[in-house]
């Protein structure tokens, strides 16, 4: 996924999830080896690098913002998109997660606008944590990113994985391998030619046939 003369894409790929052996770690580490293998420069992050406590705006006007949110737009700054595997807590997104959200889109440029974002998910329901994916595009799409339309959402996970920390189901692990595969071409599109538009994008807010011309811009930190 690499054009000829051009750097490989950069992935930040994480799973909002603190526990080691979590089933969305095992979803983060699957899709960064999907990446790796197809060329990506692929930065698998520890969810503990990105600690922060609770926002508290007074907090904020005395100390800043906190060393784990600034981790975290270091990194998604110097990547081209970003990979999230979310747990679902009691159907919506982990309120850690959030709370990560809401303390990095302090820092001013924004550093979510325009960045694109695919979101999975892994659980041992029926439904695989979709609704908290759902929950998640909420706040993402409010700060500008352009989130993949298709998300994965891995139902019954605790079953799904082989030893080898592959789906053992093969019709399931070519559809993640799908979903990874259009994602990763729109943001190569995107990244190494710019001035194509990309329609199914919506910009909330902006008024009608604004956003007709618009492309990406580099951003300017």
């Amino acid at each position: 996924m690499t054009p000829p003369n051009d750097r490989p894409l950069k992935l930040l790929v994480f799973a909002a999830s603190h526990r080691t052996d979590s089933l969305n770690q095992k979803l983060a580490a699957l899709a960064a080896r999907y990446a790796t293998a197809h060329g990506i420069d692929v930065d698998l992050a520890s969810f503990r690098e990105f600690d922060v406590p609770g926002y508290d705006g007074d907090a904020e006007g005395v100390d800043g913002i906190p060393a784990g949110a600034k981790a975290f737009r270091d990194r998604l700054l110097a990547a081209d998109a970003f990979i999230i595997a979310a747990p679902e807590y009691n159907g919506s997104l982990p309120g850690v997660l959030k709370n990560l959200l809401d303390w990095t889109s302090r820092f001013r440029p924004q550093p979510f606008d325009s960045k694109h974002g695919l979101l999975v998910s892994a659980s041992p329901s029926l439904a695989g944590g979709n609704r908290g994916l759902w929950a998640l595009r909420v706040p993402f799409e409010h700060m500008g990113s352009r989130i993949f339309p298709d998300m994965f959402s891995l139902a019954m996970a605790h079953k799904a994985f082989n030893e080898q920390g592959n789906l053992a189901d093969a019709a399931l692990q070519g559809r993640f391998d799908r979903t990874l595969e259009s994602f990763l071409s729109l943001v190569e599109a995107a990244t190494h030619y710019p001035c194509m538009k990309r329609a199914w994008v919506e910009f909330l807010g902006e008024p009608v046939g604004a956003g007709v011309d618009r492309v990406d811009e580099p951003h300017v930190a």
